[in-house]
């Protein structure tokens, strides 16, 4: 059976090799939704690798390893001169495989692979920090006019005694005595096929090609510390819940002196005693006696910032509604503001006076034209 190659990961995702995290999520998303085996004119195979790509480019440590080895991976290197070509290639005839060696070895090794070294790079002690996620909830009023918060966040930290470099203070790093600051070892095995050579990280220095003789005290070495942050978070005017908002820098410090992560505010809105939001727009319930929708009255109105004047026209049924302009929410990432929607209601007396009865059976007999 002869195996395909595999696709390139970010050709598989539509994505460039600088592409970010965030790219690359919504690249996945949308195949993701477009080829999954449920929906009709779903693609399992196509799902499948796509997942495959998205779990390895959304990985930084996957992701960097992809880079370097691709997916032959750190393990699966190769040293190929033209004496172990000549060789192979001889047995492959002597077996009857002559006239199917090209298309072999370019199945299994790919074209210009024929006699290069693939290496694994030194790896680097700073890793990035993670992305952190903290849900917020806020009024109404918040949501609708924007506002400053103070949070307390538990997250890794730069540790304030080596300052993220994971030293004790006044000492430096040495070069690893087992792969002499390379990082890895070679491991060479002869077979028909060639000369193979196995790339593996030096188990003393973990890959880095130096080593640490005295980690700081504080952090044990990795450049950051855990602890309660106080950090005061701006939250702009229109989010709803569910809005997501990015806090660039403040999610957890990388290791050894890495890049921190961003911090992810999740905005959850209390329901309101009094409005419902719809969109941008706020709607009120107005209630009002039966003489006033009859007659017509001037009422106010409440808002979020206060008080507005509503005239309600003489006649008007329960259930109607009128529309205060720039009364309701702010437009996220625009400009003005939603309306607010006051729906009237119009309220029977359940109890009545003497004089109010005898008032409402004489207006009632005149409606019906009786004497």
């Amino acid at each position: 059976m002869i195996l395909m190659p595999k696709r390139d990961y970010y050709e598989v995702l539509g994505v460039g090799h600088e592409a970010s995290l965030e790219e690359i999520k919504k690249a996945y998303r949308k195949l993701a939704k477009q080829f999954h085996p449920d929906r009709d004119g779903g693609d399992a195979v196509r799902f499948k690798e796509a997942t495959e790509a998205y779990e390895i480019l959304s990985d930084p440590e996957k992701r960097r390893q992809y880079d370097h080895f691709g997916h032959a991976g750190p393990e699966q290197s190769f040293d190929f001169g033209p004496t172990d070509f000549s060789r192979a290639r001889s047995a492959f005839e002597e077996f009857g495989f002559g006239s199917a060696w090209e298309d072999i070895f370019d199945t299994f090794f790919g074209e210009g692979m024929r006699s290069t070294r693939t290496r694994q790079r030194r790896r680097s002690r700073a890793q990035p920090g993670e992305d952190l996620e903290y849900r917020l909830r806020i009024t109404l009023e918040d949501a609708a006019l924007g506002t400053r918060m103070k949070v307390t966040i538990p997250r890794y930290t730069v540790c304030e005694r080596c300052q993220g470099s994971g030293r004790e203070p006044g000492t430096s790093v040495e070069t690893c005595p087992v792969c002499k600051g390379q990082g890895q070892l070679e491991y060479h095995q002869r077979t028909m096929l060639g000369n193979f050579v196995n790339v593996r990280p030096c188990e003393r220095c973990g890959g880095f090609g130096e080593i640490v003789a005295s980690p700081c005290k504080r952090c044990s070495g990795q450049g950051r510390v855990h602890e309660q942050s106080r950090l005061s978070i701006r939250i702009p005017p229109g989010v709803d819940t569910g809005s997501r908002l990015r806090v660039q820098g403040e999610g957890n410090a990388g290791l050894s002196g890495g890049p921190p992560g961003d911090l992810y505010i999740v905005v959850e809105v209390a329901p309101h005693d009094r409005f419902t939001r719809k969109g941008d727009d706020l709607y009120v319930q107005m209630a009002l006696t039966f003489s006033q929708a009859a007659l017509g009255a001037r009422l106010k109105v409440p808002t979020l910032t206060g008080q507005e004047d509503l005239q309600i026209p003489a006649g008007t049924q329960s259930g109607e509604t009128f529309r205060l302009k720039g009364q309701g929410i702010t437009h996220l990432r625009g400009h003005g503001r939603g309306d607010l929607i006051v729906e009237a209601r119009v309220v029977t007396p359940n109890r009545l006076t003497r004089r109010q009865r005898e008032l409402l059976e004489e207006l009632d007999r005149e409606l019906r034209g009786e004497r």
